[in-house]
């Protein structure tokens, strides 16, 4: 509650936005006005009605249910992509911070090479290599952020490790990995909060891209990537196919960006701009 209300307005703006995304998602699990995979060719591309509120796609599917069901893939995505991100770059980042020497050039030189690698160019690459799937799409993106984490680990660690406590923790003989659990984890763990609010919104545009370009989310699960690239069709007779998904990736994104801005905000006074 603290930390809510030490966020600026456009902090809680997203943190708002999130949590309506996820909101819809939770609601998706136990229910949906019609089942978002089912076809019904009698009511091909109709309008926004009582019945179907966003109206039906080309396939008379309906895009309300689509989108809430959708939101499941967009979170799990996140969620695993950013996991796999943090529990693997953020070790390597305090191990760079602490050891310093070879070491950390090792790391670093070697976080450099991944990032000449863009997300969205490694998915598409594993998409080819093992076959589009969401699994894919998660393990690629998690990997292409594990710089990103280590990098924000490793400068936090150094910052940390300045301190007088841990020149005392380290005159007490404790060993590093205690001294990384006990006082550096602790101590930076506000910067990887962060971090992980924008590469949630950066896994979201990846997965998106992913299943409009046919590597992503394989069909029939709903995806709003897909729904963009089944919408190409319809642009010049029912553009509202591609508004909803279109609209649902920018809000899901804002919210986790304007989320990152103001945690970063009440977790670091400093960063607070006037």
């Amino acid at each position: 509650m603290n930390l809510f209300k030490r966020m600026p307005g456009t902090g809680q703006v997203g943190l708002a936005l999130v949590a309506l995304v996820v909101l819809a998602a939770l609601l998706s699990l136990i229910w949906t006005p019609h089942d978002p995979v089912h076809v019904s060719p009698g009511h091909r591309l109709a309008g926004p009605s009582l019945e179907h509120l966003l109206g039906t796609d080309r396939f008379g599917r309906d895009v309300f249910s689509q989108i809430l069901a959708g939101s499941q893939i967009t979170l799990l995505v996140g969620l695993v992509a950013v996991g796999i991100s943090a529990l693997v770059g953020t070790p390597l980042g305090i191990w760079a911070g602490m050891r310093r020497g070879w070491v950390e050039a090792f790391l670093m030189r070697g976080s450099d090479l991944l990032l000449a690698f863009p997300a969205l160019l490694l998915a598409i690459v594993a998409g080819a290599v093992f076959g589009a799937s969401t699994v894919t799409a998660m393990v690629a993106i998690g990997i292409a952020g594990i710089p990103a984490f280590a990098r924000v680990a490793r400068s936090g660690t150094l910052q940390v490790m300045t301190r007088d406590y841990i020149a005392a923790s380290r005159s007490a003989g404790r060993p590093s990995r205690e001294i990384a659990r006990r006082h550096v984890l602790p101590n930076i763990v506000g910067l990887l909060i962060v971090q992980a609010s924008v590469a949630f919104a950066l896994a979201i545009l990846a997965e998106a891209a992913l299943s409009f370009l046919g590597l992503g989310t394989p069909p029939p699960e709903p995806s709003w990537g897909r729904m963009l690239q089944s919408a190409q069709s319809s642009l010049g007779s029912a553009p509202q196919l591609a508004l909803w998904p279109g609209l649902s990736i920018a809000v899901t994104v804002l919210g986790f960006n304007l989320l990152g801005d103001g945690l970063r905000d009440a977790l670091d006074p400093k960063e607070r701009r006037g």
